[in-house]
């Protein structure tokens, strides 16, 4: 007999743990077609491998990441869970052909999306992978689409499907309109066409477009040497002002001591775990925590200072710089 899926959201997600392959493929598919959030999040979680059963009450979830406890998402409701050991769930698997079939559809209703930040990182998650049934959503959309940013990216990703297009005509307008991205997809596919072969020619028989690819990768490369540069420059004033203000605690310590007193690396390195700590204790406030975790940085360094002075320090007042 033909397997007819459950017509409701409920009954979907509720036969899905126990399906069989072909009966998740239909089932994929009706929630597919549902197209609430719910749907939505299942279907995410299906793809990242991240959906679960919870054997207690077969509440079907979605997991932040592979952790043991996990914290999970109601699907259906969307609220969150506390916490539980992952031996009280069971995975809900797929194969190879279900996920390709699936990242489509989460493709299609991520580019339907009414959030920009959602339709783009769609656009950015294809562009990873671009085949031709990726290149035909992104066309479909592509005429729809309303923010310059997202049109940009789909413009790029479709550059690179045609980059293999058998028109040189096609190919010299994709290599133009790869020309200034930095993505390394954009790079690999511009070297592909320029690098010499095993024959010792490039793969791109044309000479217009040959030209094109090279002057793109010239702009490529001089967009990273001036990125690396300034990523450089941050790092070391970063790293400079470190060690200025290690020395800067060191001179203070001296001219009013009199002591050579090293002891501010250690009590930087206290700081830092005090703010680890902090933020361990209120996993579930990563941001907020920094709140507290600063005020009490600095107090157990204080406190720590303070010992050191009492227990160590105060017995080399007025003795000779060399001890």
């Amino acid at each position: 007999t033909t397997y007819v899926p459950p017509a409701s959201l409920e009954a979907l997600l509720a036969a899905l743990p126990d399906a069989s392959l072909p009966e998740k493929g239909q089932i994929i598919n009706g929630l597919a077609a549902e197209g609430s959030p719910a749907a939505h999040r299942a279907l995410r979680g299906l793809l990242n491998g991240l959906l679960y059963v919870r054997s207690s009450d077969r509440r079907i979830v979605a997991a932040e990441a592979e952790a043991d406890p996990l914290r999970t998402t109601d699907v259906l409701t969307g609220e969150a869970l506390d916490a539980q050991p992952a031996s009280q769930f069971s995975r809900i698997t797929l194969n190879n052909q279900l996920r390709r079939a699936l990242r489509g559809l989460v493709a299609t209703l991520d580019l339907a999306s009414e959030d920009t930040a959602i339709r783009l990182a769609a656009v950015k998650e294809m562009l990873r992978s671009m085949d031709e049934p990726s290149a035909a959503l992104l066309r479909q959309r592509l005429g729809t689409e309303t923010d310059a940013t997202v049109r940009r990216e789909m413009e790029i990703a479709l550059a690179l499907v045609d980059a293999g297009s058998p028109d040189a005509a096609v190919r010299l307008a994709a290599v133009k309109t790869l020309d200034g991205s930095l993505h390394p997809e954009v790079y690999n596919r511009l070297s592909a066409l320029v690098e010499p072969g095993e024959d010792g020619r490039p793969a791109e028989t044309d000479p217009a477009v040959l030209e094109a690819a090279r002057t793109a990768l010239r702009d490529i490369e001089g967009s990273r040497k001036f990125y690396r540069t300034v990523e450089t420059l941050f790092f070391g004033l970063s790293l400079g002002s470190v060690l200025v203000l290690a020395g800067i605690g060191l001179a203070i310590t001296f001219g009013v001591m009199g002591v050579i007193n090293m002891a501010h690396g250690e009590l930087m390195m206290l700081g830092a775990y005090s703010v680890y700590v902090v933020q361990q204790l209120l996993p579930d406030a990563i941001g907020s925590s920094l709140l507290v975790a600063i005020p009490v940085a600095f107090l157990v360094s204080g406190l720590v200072g303070v010992l050191i002075e009492r227990g160590v320090v105060r017995f080399l007042y007025g003795r000779p710089l060399e001890t």
